[in-house]
């Protein structure tokens, strides 16, 4: 049976659909799903300055550390990506903002929402992601939204996950 995860841009009242890649990413696909059992993820969402179309949130670390697994510097639209990153790698004014700073790492988890991007930030040089999930329902008024965030702004903006069981063919 497919797994699947509902992604909301809570402030402007809009979400969509996402399915599990389980055979493709079965350990980043294992880890989402069992934190999100303890209640949604989510956090302050950002709209990133390199990558072009994702917008994203800073997440406490939860779970083993996974590695890489079907990882991409090239997202699609679609795409829902999982990265790991050690309280090193972040900015310090950055981690401050989020109020991340205390934190000896996070995870990001990213929605890609147009196409052309590109993982590379100028600090660290690629950063490749595990796409763990795909957006089945919803891609054209979340991306509408996510555009929104560039052109409007984030601020006062939560990028909530949680998961999707009464849906025919989940878990």
């Amino acid at each position: 049976m497919s797994r699947f995860i509902k992604i909301e841009l809570q402030k402007r009242g809009v979400s969509c659909v996402a399915e599990l890649l389980e055979k493709e990413a079965p350990r980043t696909s294992a880890a989402v799903w069992e934190a999100l059992g303890g209640g949604e993820l989510g956090g302050e969402a950002q709209h990133a300055k390199y990558a072009r179309n994702e917008v994203y949130t800073m997440v406490p670390r939860f779970g083993d550390e996974i590695g890489y697994e079907n990882t991409t510097v090239t997202p699609i639209p679609g795409d829902v990506v999982y990265f790991a990153f050690s309280g090193g790698m972040l900015d310090q004014s950055f981690k401050a903002d989020q109020g991340i700073d205390h934190l000896p790492g996070v995870i990001d988890l990213a929605i890609f929402y147009g196409r052309n991007n590109l993982l590379i930030n100028g600090d660290v040089g690629w950063v490749p992601g595990n796409v763990y999930a795909s957006i089945v329902e919803g891609l054209d008024v979340m991306a509408e939204a996510c555009h929104d965030v560039w052109r409007s702004g984030s601020v006062g903006e939560r990028l909530v996950y949680s998961r999707l069981t009464n849906r025919p063919g989940s878990d």
